[in-house]
């Protein structure tokens, strides 16, 4: 009788076991991921231009002043959150912003760009997804802040909401411009403490 109960439990009890694994993952904060990169350089890397461009990305574009690393996708729904936030900012000449364009497939990434505006200084066609492996990227978008050593000191999961660039983002910009003003680079405490993964929302 008791094994006759167990055989009717068993499967119950599994499903339920997984059921509480998956909210539990549901429920995890993405900025809790780990981020190796974080102070690290920027890989090296050389990616032809995208379709209809002429000039690519490379690691040497890297360097010299405070920019962002996008990484969108024309078949990233969630890249057109953030879209109109970076044409903002392209506007306003606030930074740099270089781009990856993940996993498009050839035309794709130009013909996105001339639907919605192109706010990259500089574009680079990762179709294989190499580069972005290199970056530990998780998924799209996802942007880095790489001060003007090459080293990633920030990375952003998820759009860039007005909010996430008002309260985090640009901060972090701003503290790394005094940095290098100060012309203190690699020791200040900006990179240990204040400087890590964020998650969108």
């Amino acid at each position: 009788m008791i094994a006759r109960r167990l055989i009717f439990i068993a499967p119950f009890a599994a499903f339920t076991a997984l059921v509480t694994y998956f909210a539990a993952g549901l429920q995890r904060d993405p900025s809790l991921i780990p981020t190796v990169l974080i102070d690290q350089q920027i890989p090296e890397f050389d990616m032809p231009a995208i379709e209809g461009y002429e000039v690519g990305f490379s690691s040497a574009d890297l360097g010299g002043e405070v920019s962002l690393v996008n990484i969108f996708g024309s078949w990233c729904i969630a890249c057109r959150i953030e879209h109109p936030l970076l044409m903002e900012l392209a506007e306003e000449d606030a930074i740099p912003i270089m781009a990856i364009d993940w996993k498009d497939p050839p035309g794709a990434g130009a013909a996105w760009l001339r639907k919605f505006g192109d706010p990259y200084t500089r574009i680079g066609d990762d179709f294989a997804g190499r580069v972005a492996i290199d970056f530990g990227v998780t998924g799209a978008p996802e942007t880095f802040v790489v001060d003007k050593n090459g080293r990633i000191r920030y990375k952003q999961i998820g759009p860039i909401t007005p909010q996430i660039w008002r309260e985090d983002l640009e901060p972090i910009i701003r503290e790394l411009r005094n940095e290098s003003a100060q012309g203190d680079p690699a020791d200040s405490d900006i990179a240990g403490d204040n400087i890590g993964s964020g998650a969108g929302g």
